[in-house]
């Protein structure tokens, strides 16, 4: 039988003393005046041996499970996944573990999964909020949980967040459409009180006002909570409703995933008879014929800064504060426009 290894294996290994070791993992090294070339040796050591700290034994002695909340709106869209990777690729390299969870926009099933994540002791949020969560952040702040929010925010709350330039980054679209010589622009969303949805519809709006574009009988607001066949059946009817457009910008990859069933069922072809981008990229666009353009998120620096603000708030405690990232897309230019 393989022997476990120990704390005193890594300090024997390292030649160090255990209560060296026993710092170094419990993140006290620094403050109880280790150097970093030691913490770095621990760390380094502790890696080749494959040794598992005892997460409860750790939890019980510090009051901490190294362990992070994240709750998204839904982990199969592939925003979200893409995002949940670097976030827990970032927290496993500061020996964390991360919790996922998925609200599908449903504002109980979100204020049960914060329950469910405050009762496994959880160190820290990293929270994706629906339409009316603020009271639960608001909870958060006062139960002094540190909590960062990504992709969307609450303008009246003070707390750190990690969020795209949605109004740019919709005019963005709208410019390059502009530049390419469309002049009849739709645009499909949500009907939503979500920050980063409003900003997208303000950036569309705006950019074509400015150039004296603007038809609002050119926007469609889906509801969220309906099924994929009746936001099909809605986009068709709005197409064959508004045969001028001859261009559309989509304010979410699900959106336009069924919007190019859409198309397909009305027989139109991308960029012949409407050119199209798409807020967020998604697997199948750089596949399908021809590729679809997108306004990109910049998933990995958002992932990290995330993290980092997290773990900062953590370390820091009331010392902590805020910060507000509001990070810039860029247009991925492919055949759809």
């Amino acid at each position: 039988m393989k022997k476990k290894i120990t704390i005193k294996d890594i300090a024997k290994a390292a030649n160090v003393s255990v209560t060296t070791v026993s710092f170094v993992l419990n993140d006290k090294g620094e403050k109880m005046g280790i150097s970093k070339e030691v913490i770095k040796k621990v760390l380094k050591v502790t890696e080749e041996m494959k040794f598992k700290l005892n997460m409860i034994a750790s939890s019980l002695r510090t009051g901490k499970t190294r362990s992070i909340g994240l709750i998204v709106e839904d982990i199969s869209n592939q925003f979200f996944s893409d995002l949940a990777r670097v976030i827990e690729r970032e927290a496993i390299d500061l020996n964390y573990r991360v919790f996922y969870c998925s609200t599908g926009g449903n504002d109980e099933r979100a204020v049960e999964l914060v329950n469910s994540l405050l009762q496994a002791n959880v160190d820290g949020f990293i929270i994706t909020p629906t339409e009316n969560m603020k009271k639960t952040i608001d909870r958060l702040l006062e139960l002094q949980c540190p909590v960062v929010l990504l992709d969307r925010y609450f303008e009246e709350q003070d707390v750190s967040h990690v969020v795209l330039d949605n109004f740019e980054g919709a005019q963005t679209a709208i410019h390059y459409f502009l530049k390419k010589g469309f002049e009849k622009i739709a645009f499909v969303t949500n009907s939503s009180e979500l920050i980063q949805m409003n900003l997208r519809k303000q950036g569309y709006v705006n950019a074509l006002k400015g150039v004296g574009l603007y038809d609002n009988s050119r926007v469609l607001d889906l509801e969220y909570h309906i099924t994929e066949e009746e936001r099909i059946e809605k986009i068709s009817e709005f197409l064959s409703n508004n045969t001028e457009v001859d261009a559309v910008l989509f304010s979410a990859n699900y959106l336009l995933l069924a919007g190019l069933q859409s198309f397909r069922r009305l027989g139109l072809k991308i960029p012949t008879d409407k050119a199209v981008i798409s807020f967020d990229d998604h697997d199948s666009f750089r596949l399908h014929s021809p590729s679809i353009t997108v306004l990109s998120q910049p998933i990995e620096e958002m992932g990290k800064k995330t993290v980092m603000l997290l773990m900062k708030q953590m370390n820091e405690g009331t010392n902590y504060k805020i910060e507000k990232e509001k990070k810039k897309g860029s247009l991925t230019i492919r055949e759809s426009v």
